[in-house]
């Protein structure tokens, strides 16, 4: 478990899918993740999440000092199968106070300076520009955008000093 300032950071348990589902059916979390699931394959998503391999890490943040749900991070592979990507999904009143901030500095420090990865990517809509600004407040640069999903992505990453 992780944490911070505001928020408890724990491995994902199936004590948290009926928060990280509110995730997947929310159209505003996932206005830039494909779109809105189905029930069956949200429940294949989070049976694939509590059983993933070791490469796979997936956590829930939660408010210190109510355990509200704020949202879900992770670290598991990215689409190119070289390096380990870093993915945030937050429930829309958690957005703009920090919290992201929060979590995803944790994990990329964990992904850094823990598991001592050489580098981290994080993988985007351009069209997000507020998840673009938090990956650049957090010291990721970006390497390129690429099409991917019908969509541009922009392709963020950090290095292991």
């Amino acid at each position: 478990m992780f944490e911070t300032e505001r928020c408890f950071i724990h491995t994902l348990q199936k004590s948290d899918t009926m928060d990280v589902k509110k995730l997947y059916i929310n159209q505003e979390v996932r206005k830039y993740l494909g779109g809105t699931r189905e029930e069956h394959s949200i429940e294949q998503v989070l049976e694939d999440m509590l059983n993933a391999g070791s490469d796979s890490l997936y956590w829930v943040v939660r408010e210190k000092h109510t355990e509200d749900f704020i949202g879900l991070v992770s670290l598991d592979p990215h689409h190119d199968g070289v390096y380990q990507e870093i993915s945030y999904q937050l429930l829309p009143y958690w957005w703009g106070k920090g919290y992201a901030s929060e979590a995803v500095q944790v994990l990329l420090n964990y992904a850094l300076n823990e598991l001592n990865l050489s580098k981290v990517i994080a993988e985007t809509q351009t069209a997000n520009t507020s998840s673009c600004k938090l990956l650049e407040r957090l010291g990721m640069e970006l390497e390129r955008t690429i099409s991917r999903f019908g969509a541009e992505q922009a392709i963020y990453s950090k290095k292991n000093k």
